[in-house]
């Protein structure tokens, strides 16, 4: 069984290389180097034969680039060649719209071109209604999101989604006269969060929609960090561990009958997989848990790395471009981890000598802190790199609010099964469901909170001395696999004692210039940070997301252990100077706001100026020590940018 481990490992490698390294016209080429390699492995087979799985991983290596070929010229190449195009086209929605970043909404929907069927995101130019299975009709502007074309956008390739179509102003749209099955999903989902938000508050309603059906976009912004920091964000990510809290409770009301587990959970789990919009990591856990039933049932063995490395090969085949998924890689990475090292820390921690003499209840307690240990710690093992590549920082605290919250989510998933499936029938019932489930909720949101307040609950790589922590951290991991004794305690002294090295050089770094400016990369918009002789100024915060302008700044200052600055200046209210603000300041205090006049449409300024704690100061400079700021009024009122302050930093003779 381990061979199709090996030859999926070879696909995902060809994947990998792929998508972040080549282009089509390089795939049948790389196809060919990798078939000389494994003619070579083959060839030293018969000598080796320890290259066998070398040869079945080169094998999946030489398939899986002209897989991509194949993908390429036969599907990729009619969205690449509509790329700016602009078409007639009869497109169905499936899903509701919802109001889009720019004027008029967006929905999801496909179209067929040359016969083929594409995913997109349909944008409309006006406030329009559409529901599920609603034609769309008219012209519009066509834009693909590939390498090497005009607009290209990396998030949506891995859903699928490889064009965007812009409809015109003359727009035809017919509503369905029945509901199409591939858009009962949608349907069902919006029923669902309908019923959460009549039940259940505000805040706990955000929760329930994002624990049951993937749906975030109500949590808000320090809940979201709250959670991110203290390292449990796939509670509100709809992942693996929901399909398995799902799937324990298939076989609970099954009694553990084999047939009858089968014949409701598979359908069951594909169900839920549809209302959650198939997530890449709902598929994999999909994929993996039908495996082990259908082993269950025809009395096979199940194997954990096969299943995984199988759910990640049919992904890939399905769309290859899932490999730049983050979910899809965290997922993987997840599942990689726990099946690597979670049976091994768990028997180690059950070998200490007070653990080994517990009996019956007191043993199983023991065994059940053992394995919820071993879980968090192995999960991480290889998600670790990918936090800290993809959302600039590593929880430290994550084993522990893992420990102290996830025994408490299946009962808070059931509770919000129960309180929707009554308020479907009784609303009133629903809701006293929902008031009992919400005490969970409130739970997880004060203990999250709680450890996500913590100093250094978690550290960031904006301090470079992090990045190398990590490098050395897993080059001591590697060494300490090869030991033949075993010392986690010293690995552990270890890995604390570089970071304390690591946190003490990330304080030193700014100190040793006389004034630092730093331009951080927010887009479109702009956050500055003036530091000088120990204090520390930010200009504007904002870019082309509000919540990634506050997350850089947040970083950056807290990658040098700084937590409150001196003071924030805004150089005019526009949003990508100024709409990422109050999101830095719940992060990040400020100790005064200077405030220009001129034209604040958004009422960014009144919100500002409410906030406790925070002085806005009317002075035009700032002077301490040999460093002095001046910020300089605009003559005019043109516009909001030329009617803006304009700010001179002057430190010593800089």
């Amino acid at each position: 069984m381990r061979k199709l481990m090996w030859f999926a490992i070879g696909f995902a490698i060809a994947a990998v290389i792929g998508m972040y390294l080549l282009w089509e016209n390089l795939y049948f080429f790389a196809s060919g180097m990798a078939a000389i390699l494994l003619g070579v492995s083959l060839l030293l087979l018969r000598r080796f034969p320890k290259l066998r799985c070398t040869a079945v991983l080169l094998l999946g290596l030489v398939l899986g680039f002209l897989w991509m070929f194949g993908y390429d010229s036969l599907y990729l190449s009619t969205a690449r060649a509509a790329d700016g195009e602009k078409l007639r086209l009869t497109l169905t929605a499936t899903d509701y719209s919802e109001t889009s970043d720019y004027d008029g909404v967006r929905v999801e929907g496909y179209g067929i071109l040359n016969n083929k069927p594409y995913k997109m995101i349909i944008y409309l130019p006006k406030a329009v209604s559409v529901s599920p299975g609603d034609t769309i009709t008219g012209r519009f502007d066509l834009r693909c999101s590939l390498p090497g074309c005009a607009h290209e956008i990396e998030y949506n390739r891995a859903d699928g989604v490889f064009l965007t179509a812009i409809g015109g102003a003359a727009l035809t749209i017919q509503q369905a006269e029945s509901l199409p099955w591939y858009c009962y999903p949608a349907v069902i989902r919006n029923e669902i969060t309908s019923v959460i938000d009549k039940t259940f508050s505000p805040e706990c309603a955000a929760f329930a929609k994002a624990l049951l059906v993937g749906e975030t976009d109500d949590i808000s912004y320090e809940t979201d960090t709250a959670f991110k920091i203290s390292g449990v964000r796939h509670i509100i990510a709809v992942s693996g561990l929901h399909v398995t809290i799902l799937f324990s409770l298939v076989y609970f009301v099954t009694g553990r009958k084999r047939l009858l587990t089968t014949l409701l959970g598979l359908p069951m789990m594909l169900f839920f997989a549809a209302i959650a919009g198939f997530s890449p990591s709902i598929k994999r856990a999909c994929i993996m848990h039908a495996l082990m039933v259908l082993a269950l049932l025809f009395e096979k063995e199940y194997d954990s790395a096969t299943a995984l490395s199988f759910a990640a090969l049919i992904m890939l085949i399905v769309n290859p471009w899932t490999v730049t998924n983050v979910g899809f890689q965290l997922s993987v990475g997840c599942m990689a981890g726990i099946i690597c090292f979670a049976g091994k820390i768990r028997d180690w921690v059950m070998a200490r000598k007070h653990l080994t003499s517990l009996k019956s209840w007191s043993r199983k307690i023991a065994n059940w802190f053992a394995s919820s240990v071993a879980m968090s710690l192995s999960a991480i093992v290889f998600t670790t790199p990918l936090c800290a590549y993809y959302f600039g920082m590593v929880s430290l605290v994550a084993p522990i609010t893992n420990l102290l919250t996830l025994w408490i989510v299946t009962f808070v998933f059931y509770g919000v099964i129960l309180a929707v499936l009554a308020g479907l029938l009784w609303l009133p019932l629903g809701g006293v469901l929902a008031y009992v489930t919400s005490w969970g909720i409130n739970y997880i949101f004060l203990i999250t909170k709680w450890i996500a307040s913590f100093p250094l609950s978690a550290v960031y790589t904006s301090n470079p001395f992090i990045i190398l922590w990590l490098v050395l951290c897993y080059g001591l991991l590697i060494w300490y696999l090869l030991m033949k004794k075993k010392r986690p305690l010293e690995f552990g002294c270890c890995a604390a004692l570089m970071l304390s090295v690591a946190l003490l050089g990330g304080w030193l770094l700014p100190q040793r210039d006389a004034c630092r400016l730093a331009v951080l990369d927010v887009g479109q918009g702009q956050c500055i940070v003036l530091q000088s002789e120990g204090k520390t100024y930010v200009v504007d915060c904002g870019g082309y997301s509000d919540t990634m302008a506050a997350d850089k700044a947040a970083s950056y200052l807290l990658g040098q252990g700084i937590s409150r600055i001196d003071g924030l200046i805004f150089t005019h209210f526009d949003a990508d100077h100024a709409a990422g603000a109050e999101y830095l300041l719940s992060r990040i205090s400020a100790d005064m706001l200077y405030l220009p006049n001129c034209p604040d449409e958004d009422g960014t300024s009144e919100a500002l100026r409410q906030r406790e704690h925070i002085s806005v100061a009317q002075n035009l400079q700032i002077c301490y020590g040999d460093t002095k700021i001046s910020l300089i009024p605009s003559q005019t009122a043109i516009s909001d940018n030329e009617s803006g302050l304009c700010i001179l930093f002057q430190q010593g003779n800089c």
